[in-house]
């Protein structure tokens, strides 16, 4: 499956859940997120545009590949992700086991996220509002889809990010953000 997604920074967020209020998408609690990125040992992330990490959404915790970008007005990536046992235990067992496996680790994420979902067009989207550490406020429009509906889940989202009046595109991934502030 492809994850596609368009990203905005945004000075708040006001005006983007008003009009998610209006469509009567479904909020969930907001959570607490730290993405631990590590790079590998046989090749640099950051050249082949790759990126793994370990999530730790308060006790949850997931292990997740992205592939490199394709082509498109979207960031679109082939996404793998797998929950693992929840605790602070097993976070760190994971943290070793990579690290010992040569796996290095690069940066760490947090953010503050709350996420509002709709269906639209035939396709599940999520609208993300993230307040990054150390790089702000942003707004992400996500679809995850087979590769034959990237072209029409593209469409979607640009639909909704112009109903929301979004503008200020960030092509940029956090983790690339974090690391130029380095």
């Amino acid at each position: 499956m492809l994850e596609i997604e368009l990203k905005y920074r945004v000075a708040d967020f006001a005006e983007a859940r008003a009009t998610l209020k209006l469509w009567q998408a479904r909020v969930q609690p907001t959570i607490e997120e730290a993405d631990h990125y590590f790079n590998a040992p046989d090749r640099d992330f950051a050249k082949t545009d790759e990126a793994f990490r370990l999530r730790i959404i308060g006790y949850e915790n997931r292990i997740t590949y992205k592939g490199p970008k394709q082509g498109g007005l979207a960031k679109t990536r082939t996404e793998i992700e797998i929950a693992l046992a929840s605790g602070n235990v097993t976070a760190e067992a994971f943290r070793q086991l990579v690290q010992n496996l040569g796996y290095r680790p690069t940066a760490v994420v947090k953010k503050r996220r709350t996420v509002s979902q709709l269906t639209r067009g035939g396709f599940a989207v999520e609208v993300c509002f993230d307040e990054v550490e150390a790089l702000g406020q942003f707004v992400e429009v996500e679809i995850v889809a087979d590769a034959s509906q990237q072209g029409e889940a593209e469409r979607v989202l640009i639909e909704i990010a112009g109903e929301l009046n979004l503008r200020e595109v960030e092509r940029r991934s956090y983790l690339h953000m974090v690391l130029e502030r380095i």
